[in-house]
């Protein structure tokens, strides 16, 4: 069989060679934001405050988590307690639900329960604000997302610390902070969101 050739002033575009495409790189799609390296970045501007913290991050007893507000309370959780953390999203109330329970929202395709924890703790409803968070834990058969009044990003303390945590663990407290910190000029409780999903309270939201 003949070969055509082109001509050397009609030559076309020349196709890569089959192992040039199949090796060519591929550009990456774009990666989602991952919200602990922006509670990292918290912490890095953070810590810039704190005098002595950053020598005792590789210490004996060293905690961290997400640091946040709920009424006039600074807590903390453990990060493997947090599965997500939003912006408030739409809310569709659910009728004959308990007053701390603010409806439902669509989160790609799936129905979060959202639950207004300060009211839910304290009894008194959260302010709603621009830029309010939720953080989205998990909990027996699905997810619950629960809002904060402010967020810290990430914290991490010591041993030397601690601090007795009766003040902050009064009232429903009590059966969720497990142990307190002081850092600067604040006191932090660690506050247990997993034992909060296991509350039957907390689970059977419909009044």
């Amino acid at each position: 069989m003949s070969k055509h050739k082109h001509g050397k002033d009609n030559r076309g575009p020349v196709a890569p060679p089959a192992e040039a495409r199949e090796t060519a790189p591929v550009a990456e799609a774009p990666r989602a934001i991952d919200p602990f390296s922006v509670l990292q970045d918290y912490e890095a501007r953070s810590l810039t405050h704190v005098v002595g913290l950053p020598e005792q991050l590789d210490a004996p007893g060293l905690w961290r988590g997400v640091g946040y507000r709920v009424g006039l309370r600074r807590l903390a959780s453990g990060f493997d307690e947090v599965v997500e953390i939003l912006g408030m999203p739409p809310v569709t109330p659910v009728p004959g639900a308990q007053p701390w329970m603010l409806g439902v929202a669509n989160i790609r395709g799936n129905l979060l329960p959202i639950v207004d924890l300060k009211q839910f703790l304290e009894g008194e409803r959260t302010v709603l604000h621009e830029g309010q968070r939720v953080l989205v834990v998990r909990q027996p058969g699905g997810n619950v997302a629960v809002t904060i009044d402010e967020l810290f990003g990430q914290r991490s303390f010591v041993e030397e610390q601690e601090i007795e945590a009766a003040p902050l663990a009064e009232g429903r407290y009590a059966n969720f902070v497990e142990r307190a910190y002081r850092l600067g000029d604040h006191e932090w409780g660690v506050f247990s969101l997993d034992r909060l999903a296991r509350t039957p309270e907390f689970r059977q939201a419909a009044a």
